[in-house]
């Protein structure tokens, strides 16, 4: 699986542990794409996006793209990298662990999983919460 890993902010970042997540996790949720583009932007550009693609005009934290996953296309993993933050300083964990979060949530979704009603929602943050835990007990 090839993973690209694009940022598109002003913000210096190391990227590499975001490569290993997915490729790990990959495995872990069984889905077979043939390449990951993961992009880290700020507030603007993803309300922007979730306000074209979801109708919805706010900031969120990620989006996932299907781009033609079915005919051997690509999954897009859009992050915000500034809602990443406050997130982090809210639930008082590193960065690094919140972009791991989102990571894991966007891969989730490119496997089908929805998040839009209760039951699917908790459904998904059982099963993210499983693979970070493999992700978290896996060596590196």
């Amino acid at each position: 699986m090839k993973i690209e890993i694009n940022n598109l902010t002003k913000e210096k970042i190391k990227t590499g542990f975001l490569k290993k997540i997915a490729e790990k996790a990959a495995k872990f949720i069984k889905i077979k794409i043939p390449e990951i583009s993961v992009v880290l932007v700020g507030d603007a550009r993803i309300k922007s996006l979730n306000k074209k693609y979801r109708q919805k005009n706010r900031i969120t934290d990620v989006l996932a793209f299907d781009c033609g996953l079915q005919s051997g296309g690509q999954g897009e993993i859009i992050i915000c990298l500034d809602q990443a933050k406050r997130q982090a300083k809210e639930l008082k964990h590193s960065l690094k662990e919140e972009l791991a979060i989102l990571l894991v949530h966007g891969l989730l979704h490119l496997a089908g999983y929805d998040d839009e009603m209760k039951k699917q929602r908790d459904e998904m943050i059982k099963k993210q919460s499983e693979i970070l835990l493999k992700l978290k007990n896996s060596p590196r």
